[in-house]
């Protein structure tokens, strides 16, 4: 089995011409090569390894035929981290007996193999272009071509760069450098991906967050990059859908955006520096780009219309709604700009470097280093504690605390679940398991009815904006004094219900003990 470890960019079709024109690249064309790829993928009827996360491709490249599978979505690090096992064959079909101890071992039998059929074809262009950087080798790879399934096809047009020997920080420097030069993006969706897709005509849709898998011989450093790599993936996998304007892209892309601020948080040990505090104020930039859809999203969808609905007619509802949905478009477009310009493409990059080769993975600290150093359910148990210890501190108080204060015990609430979901494998054994469902639901309750009075004070505060517009002014503060009104009710059960789902939260069996 080899570890392929990549990054894989998108850019537009122009630029790959671009690319070979640069000077960097062409003061070493004689060591380039150019190849056309056709690649054959297989599955079952009702692609029964896409649904298992895998691929199976056969590859001609002139007489010679070579197999490939791809567990392309185990890793948490999927966005250039994947698993792959290659085989020569001497047909144009697969050959299970040489995916032999790969990922297809669950899967493969006579029946499989009976089954498999041709689903979708890639026809590329590949120049491979090694590249030398400060004594680190790196592969330069330029994709140009399409995936077809019968009169149906969609363009391709990639960069990829492998590092064959040296540092990944060398790998970073020459990607900045390509991105400096064109517009380029993480390639999210894989070819396979792209097959699939085309397939079925799907949609863009909005990507929840993968399970992340943790070893518990894994190291508190090794732990770290695969939790931030997940969270990245998350942010990464829900562009497109934000870039469609999708309400629920992008609510999956701040959850992916406070999943990695919490990450950090928790391993602030670890990463205190000055390039992490850079990072954090770029994911704080971005977090408050998406603000306004989702808070303007929610108040119309979770008041305006369900109020039209037991209110037909009422032409302050009516204007209400005219002006919100003005300003929801409005707030969509800014999300979908956000996502769209070079400032978020330089903070994905920088992002994925600083998890990779970032200070805190070189730093001579002892302290740091031994923090990197550290068995990771060592770390887990002892921060998880700290965590809980703290929450339950201030659910104690919760019955008098003020929207600050429950604002701030839901924040720490939340980042103790975002703790527990990453540190969850590090803990396992039935026991621990009945613990961690149980400890996960009362943190969602508590979690939920908190985050549900945090949102009528956010939309108290958006209420206020809209009675200063112009025009209309008497109906719509009349409607507006509907919504809070309504809204109001629900404060005092609300509360209620946090005060006891805080008693049961303080209750809880830690599941890491």
């Amino acid at each position: 089995m080899g570890h392929e470890v990549e990054l894989k960019l998108e850019v537009p079709a122009k630029s790959i011409a671009e690319l070979k024109r640069m000077r960097s690249l062409q003061r070493r064309n004689e060591h380039a090569h150019d190849k056309e790829l056709v690649s054959v993928y297989f599955d079952t009827a009702k692609h029964k390894l896409r649904k298992h996360g895998m691929s199976l491709r056969v590859r001609h490249i002139g007489n010679e035929r070579v197999q490939t599978v791809k567990a392309n979505r185990q890793s948490a690090a999927g966005l250039f981290d994947r698993h792959e096992w290659e085989a020569p064959i001497a047909g144009d079909t697969p050959d299970l007996r040489a995916a032999r101890h790969t990922a297809l071992d669950g899967l493969n039998g006579k029946k499989l193999e009976h089954t498999l059929k041709p689903v979708f074809e890639t026809r590329v262009h590949r120049t491979v272009v090694p590249l030398e950087r400060n004594g680190s080798r790196i592969e330069l790879t330029l994709d140009q071509g399409q995936v077809r399934r019968g009169r149906k096809s969609a363009p391709i047009n990639e960069v990829e760069l492998e590092l064959k020997r040296g540092r990944a920080a060398d790998l970073f420097t020459v990607a900045r450098d390509l991105t400096r030069r064109v517009p380029a993006r993480f390639a999210v969706r894989s070819k396979a991906d792209r097959g699939y897709a085309l397939l079925g005509d799907q949609p863009i849709v909005a990507v929840r967050a993968q399970d992340i898998v943790l070893d518990p011989r894994m190291s508190t450093g090794e732990a770290f990059r695969a939790i931030a790599l997940g969270c990245l993936q998350h942010i990464a996998a829900n562009e497109p859908a934000v870039r469609e304007q999708d309400a629920e892209g992008v609510h999956q892309m701040r959850v992916g955006l406070r999943r990695l601020r919490a990450a950090m948080a928790v391993f602030s040990d670890l990463a205190d520096d000055e390039e992490t505090a850079q990072i954090k104020g770029e994911l704080k930039w971005l977090t408050a780009e998406l603000g306004p859809a989702r808070d303007l999203d929610v108040y119309v969808m979770g008041n305006i219309r369900p109020l039209q609905r037991s209110l037909p007619g009422e032409r302050g509802l009516d204007a209400l709604q005219h002006d919100l949905e003005a300003r929801r478009a409005g707030a969509f477009i800014r999300a979908r700009h956000a996502v769209s310009s070079s400032r978020y493409r330089a903070l994905m990059l920088d992002t994925l470097a600083w998890i990779e080769a970032g200070q805190w993975t070189i730093s001579d600290d002892e302290l740091i280093g031994a923090t990197r150093r550290r068995n990771a359910r060592d770390f887990a148990h002892d921060e998880l504690a700290r965590r809980a210890r703290r929450a339950r501190k201030k659910a104690r108080k919760l019955a008098r605390l003020d929207a600050r204060g429950r604002h701030k015990l839901r924040i720490g609430i939340k980042k103790l679940r975002y703790a527990a979901d990453f540190f969850a494998g590090l803990f396992d054994g039935r026991k621990a398991r009945k613990r961690l469902r149980r400890f996960e639901r009362q943190l969602k309750a508590l979690q939920s009815s908190l985050g549900a009075l945090n949102d009528i004070a956010v939309h108290e505060r958006l209420a206020c904006s809209f009675v200063g517009g112009r025009g209309r002014k008497r109906q719509r503060a009349f409607a507006i004094g509907l919504v809070s009104g309504r809204e109001q009710s629900r404060v005092a059960p609300l509360r209620e219900a946090a005060v006891q789902a805080a008693n049961r939260f303080r209750k809880a069996r830690p599941f890491w003990a």
